[in-house]
């Protein structure tokens, strides 16, 4: 476990062949989707769609695995959008997570997380580990949460992968 790196990316704010880099760059070798819907509207994030991000992690020889269930449930999602609104803030502009969705996203999530079974779902041999959602910014994501409760648990310290760099 103590050669286990862990960290976060989100798809928001790269460019596709950034994306990919950064990956590289990090050296990962698991990448963990942690969305619970794996498409993206539009031509810019086409990339990080499922089919064609596998099937690119597949050619840089990562490992994928969708781990929707470390994902929030759309009833945890609309928590976080209804503080977004109350708030005035748009798609994109949120800096944190409200108190609610923390909450909620621990008590489905986090509560009941067996870091030990995480890492040997990671797969033998695992070495650098890429929590993935959209959110540009670490903090405004749930990929957050979960890697801090994976840190504690493991010993581990995280990396942010930003399109601003590390």
């Amino acid at each position: 476990m103590a050669d286990l790196r862990l960290l976060t990316i989100g798809v928001y704010g790269f460019t596709e062949d950034a994306f990919f880099a950064a990956l590289e760059a990090a050296g990962v070798d698991v990448f963990c989707d942690v969305r619970r819907r794996r498409g993206l509207r539009g031509s810019r994030y086409a990339f990080a769609n499922s089919r064609r991000l596998q099937d690119r992690l597949q050619a840089m020889g990562i490992r994928y695995l969708h781990l929707k269930d470390l994902s929030p449930a759309e009833s945890v999602r609309e928590l976080q959008r209804q503080a977004d609104k109350a708030g005035g803030l748009r798609r994109g502009e949120r800096t944190a997570l409200c108190d609610d969705f923390v909450r909620a996203y621990a008590a489905q999530c986090l509560d009941a997380l067996d870091a030990e079974a995480f890492v040997r779902r990671l797969g033998e041999g695992a070495r650098a580990a890429a929590l993935f959602c959209v959110e540009d910014n670490p903090a405004a994501c749930h990929r957050s949460l979960l890697a801090r409760r994976l840190a504690q648990e493991l010993n581990l310290e995280i990396e942010h992968v930003t399109p601003c760099g590390s």
